[in-house]
């Protein structure tokens, strides 16, 4: 690949942020659900989303897919954080309170452990009152791909 065809990161954290904006245009899921990016840096992003009237269950709280797309959604912002293309290999969430109407719920996703094309990925999800919600964990699985093609860190650039 030439330079010409490249686009360079200065570091880090502006790779998470370009690799961000890039997933964020093209997720429709996360925007229809009206997701927001709080946070995004190497292996870690938070996302928030206010509960709607129409994401309650019959019992009148957040319906648990709601808080799963959520977790997932950070889930795959963090691990997709270096620019290459990652997938959840599997998922699992834990409910711990109710989400109600008008709460603001924020899923801050971490990295655990990242060997070879797998990671592990907690996030933990809050109310706007800092009441845990859920736990979720995430594992991924690298592909041989980007998710900006051509973009690198600066400092890893080949010069001509």
């Amino acid at each position: 690949m030439s330079t010409e065809t490249m686009q360079f990161a200065k570091n880090s954290q502006h790779m998470a942020e370009l690799t961000a904006a890039s997933m964020f245009a093209s997720d429709a899921a996360t925007r229809g659900l009206d997701m927001q990016i709080v946070h995004v840096a190497e292996g870690t992003a938070s996302l928030s989303m206010v509960i709607r009237p129409d994401m309650l269950n019959g019992h009148k709280t957040c319906h648990g897919g709601y808080l799963f797309t959520l977790a997932d959604s950070a889930f795959a912002f963090a691990c997709n954080s270096r620019n290459q293309v990652t997938v959840a290999a599997g998922c699992s969430i834990e409910f711990l309170s109710p989400g109600r109407e008008d709460d603001v719920i924020t899923a801050t996703a971490t990295e655990q452990s990242l060997t070879g094309r797998t990671g592990i990925y907690d996030a933990r999800l809050t109310n706007q009152h800092g009441q845990l919600i859920a736990l979720f964990r995430g594992k991924s699985h690298k592909l041989n791909a980007e998710v900006v093609p051509g973009l690198v860190l600066q400092e890893n650039a080949i010069p001509n």
